[in-house]
């Protein structure tokens, strides 16, 4: 039987995997995917796409112009200065989303198929007692 964090770390590889396959389907980056959720939750200023992401500046920057290119969303100038910006979803970046969520959807739907719900219930209180406990150790 193979180790705890060792298969951990597999699933892990193949997770991502998956997650490149799904997005680059769209010409995003599993990263761009994720900013793009953000900026649909209506975190729509730089401050608070770096607070929900974790993400430095200069990081947030290129994925935000990298998304902008891809008409993935918009943004409009506020402010006097002129150096703040409010970002929106596109209508091009809504149905990709929209489309990489009912795939992602779908994908967990098979993963777990053969799951019963009491397993995935115990399979996520497991995996959160493991995130509390690697925190605690870092």
């Amino acid at each position: 039987m193979k180790e705890i964090l060792n298969v951990l770390h597999e699933t892990d590889k193949d997770y991502q995997k998956i997650l490149k396959k799904l997005t680059k389907e769209y010409q995003l980056t599993i990263a761009e995917w994720k900013l793009l959720q953000q900026v649909e939750n209506e975190f729509d200023t730089q401050e608070q796409l770096s607070q929900a992401t974790g993400l430095d500046t200069s990081t947030l920057s290129r994925q935000l112009n990298s998304l902008m290119k891809k008409e993935m969303i918009e943004n409009q100038v506020v402010g006097h200065d002129h150096r703040h910006f409010i970002y929106q979803i596109t209508d091009t970046g809504t149905k990709s989303l929209e489309f990489i969520q009912s795939q992602y959807h779908e994908i967990e739907q098979q993963i777990f198929s053969v799951w019963s719900e009491e397993e995935k219930s115990m399979l996520q209180i497991l995996l959160n007692r493991l995130d509390k406990s690697m925190q605690k150790g870092l």
